[in-house]
C-alpha cells in the first residue's frame, strides 16, 4: 500500500507540473522568436524597446516590421548576400525614398538636405549579424545599403536596396 501511495503522488506532482508549464507557455505569444542576444520577441515593445528584424539582400532591405513605436529601437541586422558585402544606414527623412538625392554614382548624398543619417552599421560581409540600438522620434525614415561598387559599378540603393520606414 505505501508503494501505490508514492506512485499515485508522483503522478499527482507530474501532473501539476505539466498544468504548469501548459499554462506558462500559452502565456507566451506564439511563434515570437527572439534574435540572437535579445531577451525581447522579434517585433515586440519591451521595457528596453522595440527590435526590428532586418535582413540584407541584393537588391533589397528586408524588415519584419515596417512600423514602430517611437523609442529605442534595435535593428537585428544579418546579410544574407549571397555575394556582397552591405552596409545598414538608418535615415530620417520625407522625402520619397525611391528618390533620394544621389552623386554621380548612385550613391545617396548623406548630407544632402531634408535628411539626417541617425546611425549605421558599416561593411557588413556575407553571413554577418550585427545589432544597431537608435532612439528614434516619430517621422518617416528610410533603412538603406549605400555602398558603391566601382568593380561592379552597382550603387546598392539605386539597385533596390532601401525600404520606407515608419516610426509612430
Amino acid at each position: 500500500m505505501r508503494r501505490e501511495f508514492q506512485i499515485l503522488a508522483i503522478v499527482a506532482l507530474m501532473s501539476l507540473l505539466l498544468t504548469a508549464c501548459a499554462q506558462s507557455a500559452s502565456e507566451s505569444p506564439a511563434g515570437s522568436i527572439a534574435p540572437a542576444g535579445s531577451s525581447a520577441p522579434a517585433g515586440s515593445t519591451a521595457p528596453s524597446g522595440t527590435t526590428v528584424n532586418v535582413t540584407l539582400v541584393e537588391w533589397g532591405v528586408v524588415v519584419d516590421d515596417s512600423s514602430v513605436p517611437a523609442g529605442d529601437v534595435t535593428f537585428a541586422v544579418t546579410n544574407d548576400g549571397p555575394d556582397d558585402v552591405h552596409e545598414f544606414v538608418v535615415m530620417k527623412t520625407d522625402l520619397d525614398p525611391a528618390a533620394l538625392p544621389t552623386d554621380a554614382t548612385g550613391k545617396v548624398d548623406e548630407a544632402g538636405g531634408d535628411m539626417e543619417v541617425i546611425d549605421e552599421i558599416e561593411d557588413m560581409a556575407v553571413g554577418d549579424a550585427q545589432e544597431l540600438t537608435v532612439t528614434l522620434e516619430a517621422g518617416s525614415y528610410v533603412l538603406l545599403c549605400n555602398i558603391y561598387s566601382a568593380d561592379e559599378g552597382e550603387a546598392h540603393y539605386t539597385m533596390g536596396m532601401w525600404t520606407a520606414f515608419t516610426v509612430e
